[in-house]
């Protein structure tokens, strides 16, 4: 974890949604479990699919079922993945504690904020208001830009979104590939401990932070605006 000296204060943050912003583990697992249970199966264990939920259905199916995409029945469990999460998404999700509070900090400080996520648009779109996040500045789903995360193409679409160069925005996810995707975007880049975050640490990601909960990041941003403050006065 490298921390920058003196950054200009961003003036938008974008989040991924799933084990950022919101979470969605408990559905995302339901789903999966269901069509363990219909095919004669035990669920499995809640605490062995969480930490998989960032990944969507490749993540769940994996856990679940132990098949990787190109495996014999993976695109079919897939599919009937999707139709069970879709009828079911937004029974047990929530958001983050101190997310609510986060965003409000965010916008008194006049900043924007908005969502990019490699969760498809027909699950996006309906999820979203119904967590209380409509407000968002902008919403990039999976399938909005031919690329998905790690590539950097959907956080650069959300900073054009916003009106914005991609070096005024800061990006923050709970998975390596949202920090891959925020170096390759040009953007600072924060780690959210208090997501999911897998299997890999989340102190190896080479993110310029790395944060404990949403709290401590609005006291980072807070930070950083001060720094930046003095400095131009300094100068």
């Amino acid at each position: 974890m490298t921390f920058p000296t003196v950054l200009p204060a961003p003036r938008a943050i974008l989040f991924d949604l799933d084990g950022t912003l919101a979470d969605t583990a408990p559905d995302l697992a339901a789903a999966v479990n269901w069509l363990r249970t219909e095919r004669g199966l035990a669920p499995t264990p809640y605490d062995i699919l969480r930490p998989t939920a960032s990944a969507g259905a490749r993540g769940m199916i994996g856990a679940a079922f132990g098949l990787a995409p190109g495996d014999e029945g993976y695109e079919e469990l897939r599919l009937a993945w999707f139709d069970r999460y879709q009828s079911a998404m937004w029974l047990h999700t929530t958001l983050f504690d101190g997310i609510k509070e986060l965003l409000d900090g965010i916008e008194q400080a006049g900043m924007a904020w908005g969502i990019v996520t490699n969760k498809p648009a027909r699950f996006t779109d309906p999820l979203v208001p119904n967590i209380g996040l409509a407000h968002a500045g902008c919403i990039v789903s999976g399938d909005t830009t031919p690329h998905a995360k790690p590539h950097p193409a959907p956080l650069l679409e959300g900073a054009q979104r916003l009106g914005l160069a991609p070096e005024q925005c800061w990006y923050v996810g709970d998975d390596l590939r949202d920090i891959e995707a925020g170096r390759a975007a040009g953007m600072v880049t924060v780690a959210c401990a208090w997501g999911y975050c897998g299997a890999i640490e989340p102190s190896t990601w080479g993110a310029d932070y790395l944060l404990d909960t949403p709290a401590h990041l609005m006291q980072t941003l807070r930070e950083v605006a001060d720094a930046a403050r003095q400095a131009e006065r300094v100068a």
